[in-house]
């Protein structure tokens, strides 16, 4: 048994937190380590780096973790032997952090966005690949059970020849006034980087990419539903990144997908994220957990007359996908690959050129809305 150092830098947010030091570093830990090919075992020992140093010291204490460190310029822990550079900051912050991290021989994985805009993203990019380090981008939602089945139906070519894809994201963010909002106030405010469509759109960017396709053109509109909310301290302030978007976009062999994102909407549907998908030879509607078809064979005739109330139920009409196999967490399913990746140098195709898509998704997303059009988007290469 071995071990790899694992520095991570941002983990006192809520994603680098409970996702990625609790639910997949400690857990790894805990269980005995990464299993490589070779039958061998190889166990993450974090190296905690944030700038809150009260939440540090009691994260490290909680998860019994003897090494931690508030120091902003990151000297300190890159100057220790750890392999892995981890970075789960706000984005403005990253991009620094990252080359920082690649200069010193470090291999890098990072949350999303690569960057605040794709010029930067490429430069990243190419610095990581002309230094020969490995690098990786989380795309979490992959592993997600629900869109597991849903890429299990595409392999077996299920729906023949696909056509559309409809993406409904979001759920109703208290705005403060009454009860107390359920994300930071950052996501609220542009000039801190917040707004929708930097938050959601890399993700949207290699979903639909690794299920369907290259996305090659988007019309986005943006939107600021909610004008004024409050903050952790009570006070209230304007908001001025968009808290919805609405997308269509066309990916390679001429399908259609349609996406709204929204943090000022009322879920009436099965879960936070339906991803529908539509085919010749059938369809399937995928959540975060469940996916349920419905086969041509299997299609109820809808009569349409408003005259006369329908009594058909079209729910019963679906079948649900059975799970097949336990799925581990999607966050800690990642870490594992990128940590044998490192190790075993087995495969890991998530990386920052597919980071760097996801930017360039976002900017033309952006781009689109400001300039009311549609924007073409150029295949990356570094």
């Amino acid at each position: 048994m071995q071990q790899i150092g694992v520095i991570m830098n941002g983990v006192t947010g809520r994603m680098g937190t409970n996702q990625h030091l609790i639910r997949s570093i400690v857990s790894l830990r805990d269980e005995g380590g990464v299993r490589l090919p070779n039958g061998e075992y190889v166990v993450p020992r974090p190296y905690l780096v944030g700038r809150n140093e009260r939440k540090l010291k009691a994260l490290a204490n909680e998860h019994n973790i003897d090494r931690w460190t508030a120091d902003p310029d990151l000297e300190s822990c890159l100057a220790e032997d750890d392999e892995i550079y981890f970075d789960s900051q706000i984005t403005t912050r990253r991009t620094e952090a990252i080359l920082k991290a690649i200069n010193e021989g470090k291999h890098v994985y990072c949350e999303k966005p690569l960057a605040m805009d794709l010029d930067t993203a490429l430069k990243v990019a190419s610095t990581a690949k002309q230094a020969d380090t490995k690098h990786g981008i989380v795309q979490d939602k992959l592993w997600l059970p629900g869109l597991v089945k849903l890429k299990r139906l595409i392999d077996e070519g299920y729906f023949g020849e696909i056509h559309s894809v409809r993406v409904e994201f979001g759920y109703w963010v208290f705005t403060g006034h009454t009860q107390p909002a359920q994300r930071p106030s950052w996501n609220y405010r542009a000039e801190d980087g917040g707004g929708i469509i930097d938050d959601m759109f890399s993700h949207w960017s290699y979903v639909l990419e690794n299920l369907f396709g290259r996305v090659e053109s988007v019309r986005c509109l943006g939107k600021t539903h909610i004008s004024r909310r409050v903050d952790e301290q009570g006070e209230e302030y304007e908001a001025t990144a968009d808290d919805a978007a609405y997308a269509i976009m066309e990916l390679e062999d001429d399908i259609v997908a349609q996406l709204n994102s929204s943090w000022t909407v009322r879920v009436n549907r099965d879960d936070l994220l339906e991803i529908k998908v539509d085919g010749t030879e059938g369809s399937a509607v995928a959540g975060l957990r469940e996916c349920k078809t419905q086969h041509r064979a299997n299609t109820p005739k809808p009569e349409w007359n408003p005259d006369t109330p329908s009594e058909h139920d079209f729910y019963q009409d679906w079948e649900t996908v059975p799970t097949n196999k336990i799925h581990e967490n999607a966050f800690k399913q990642q870490w594992k690959k990128f940590i044998r990746h490192v190790v075993a140098d087995e495969p890991f195709p998530w990386d920052f050129l597919a980071g760097a898509k996801g930017v360039q998704l976002t900017e033309a997303s952006h781009q689109s809305w400001s300039e009311e059009r549609k924007i073409s988007l150029n295949e990356l290469s570094i």
